[in-house]
């Protein structure tokens, strides 16, 4: 009879220790991170990056929208040419939605 000291298979232990490699290695090169400054400052860049992000993004849907017109009125599809409008108006509000929040008085 064989001695089954060491029952577990070769993978498992690799993979055991490929684990316990990177959680020491997660654990000791961890740098803590101080805040620096006002933190309504923070806020506020993450604020005006996230609508940077919703600008882009609107600005694409309108480029799509305005695709969508000139491809309409090219072949006379009159639902193409709603789809199109629909498009080019959302990427509008998308767009500037941070202007007409700040009209409303929201942000």
């Amino acid at each position: 009879m064989k001695n089954r000291k060491n029952h577990t298979p070769k993978s498992a232990r690799w993979a055991m220790s490929l684990w316990a490699a990177l959680t020491l290695v997660f654990t000791v090169l961890t740098v803590p991170a101080f805040a620096d400054g006002d933190p309504l400052t923070i806020v506020n860049n993450l604020s005006n990056f996230i609508f940077s992000c919703i600008r882009a993004i609107g600005i694409i849907i309108l480029g799509w929208g305005i695709v969508q017109v000139g491809m309409s009125v090219q072949s006379h599809d009159a639902s193409q040419r709603t789809q199109g409008f629909l498009c080019l108006f959302g990427g509008l509000l998308i767009a500037f939605a941070k202007e007409i929040l700040t009209l409303i008085g929201v942000v």
